[in-house]
């Protein structure tokens, strides 16, 4: 097996597994409708998803609002991300990556253990050193382990917000942005070398691995016993976080409103077209994956609504 062939194949399988953890967390957190009485004395259902550390999404909101809400936050991000870049705000960056990630690993974490007293403080304590040594000390096996439970900590928060329709104009969305911001304006080449190069970490996937050139340099220079005198390029395969997060969330909106099988499927879609893109991409070149992994996640969601339905 060629090395990129086992570089592929690992990105996959951190993929899907990061989908079926995914779904896995949103199950945990699934819906409860308790019965209160209102301060008119009359009894109203509210419906908790027991997210822990105040995420908890807010009662009534329609999911056409909470869509343009998630919209203007990913925009503002976006901005803030690229202004603090520009005046070079690292340390600023690098606590911001701390808090989410802290924040994402506590949710996700605490789902496993949710009938466990002081449940969220012990997920807390175990996302704590975890982040410090992700963010700080650039571990590239805690980094890839923890962005298995990160992205599904984030997706649980917004699978509340959202149903089918909303969901799926998220992503016609996102994809649009990812096409321009790789194709057009290299925005995103500019983000992932900045995170590397500066901030010293990555949101998603991150392995580092040697061409064929390099891994004969390497032996040469052990042979001549010359190796700490040699320069060794060092080549990375990533995959954004984005890429990761957005196909979980309509994983789960999906487990919600159709099953745990058919949220499966759209995991299987969207393993499927990111697939297909590691085929056909070239080595060296940045593409946008948001549009493949969508029109995967399209078909498998066509497919979901066959068996829904009419099966």
């Amino acid at each position: 097996m060629k090395h990129s062939v086992k570089i592929t194949l690992i990105l996959l399988c951190l993929f899907f597994i990061a989908q079926i953890i995914g779904i896995t967390v949103i199950n945990l957190y699934h819906p409860i409708v308790k019965q209160v009485l209102d301060e008119n004395g009359n009894v109203i259902n509210i419906t908790t998803n027991n997210l822990p550390y105040g995420v908890e999404p807010p009662q009534n909101v329609t999911p056409g609002a909470s869509l343009i809400s998630i919209v203007i936050a990913i925009v503002i991000a976006v901005f803030a991300m690229f202004f603090l870049m520009k005046y070079g705000a690292n340390l600023f960056l690098r606590v911001w990556f701390f808090v989410v990630i802290t924040l994402a690993l506590g949710i996700a974490l605490n789902s496993f253990i949710l009938n466990v007293q002081y449940a969220s403080i012990i997920a807390l304590v175990v996302a704590l050193p975890l982040a410090f040594f992700k963010v700080f000390k650039r571990n590239i096996i805690v980094h890839n382990v923890t962005e298995l439970l990160v992205y599904p900590g984030i997706a649980v928060i917004f699978v509340p917000l959202l149903n089918i329709w909303t969901i799926c104009i998220l992503l016609v969305l996102i994809s649009l942005y990812d096409m321009y911001a790789v194709w057009h304006s290299g925005q995103m080449q500019k983000m992932a070398k900045y995170q590397i190069n500066k901030l010293k970490i990555f949101s998603g996937f991150f392995i580092p691995y040697l061409g064929k050139k390099e891994r004969e340099l390497i032996k040469g220079a052990k042979r001549s016993r010359r190796l700490k005198s040699k320069k060794v390029k060092v080549n990375v395969a990533i995959l954004g976080g984005g890429d990761i997060v957005f196909p979980i969330i309509l994983a789960g909106v999906i487990l919600r409103s159709m099953g745990f099988y058919q949220a499966i499927i759209i995991s299987i879609g969207a393993t499927l077209a990111l697939a297909y893109l590691f085929r056909i991409s070239e080595r060296g070149k940045f593409y946008p994956a948001m549009p493949f992994i969508t029109f995967g996640c399209f078909i498998a969601l066509a497919l979901d609504y066959l068996i829904f339905y009419l099966i």
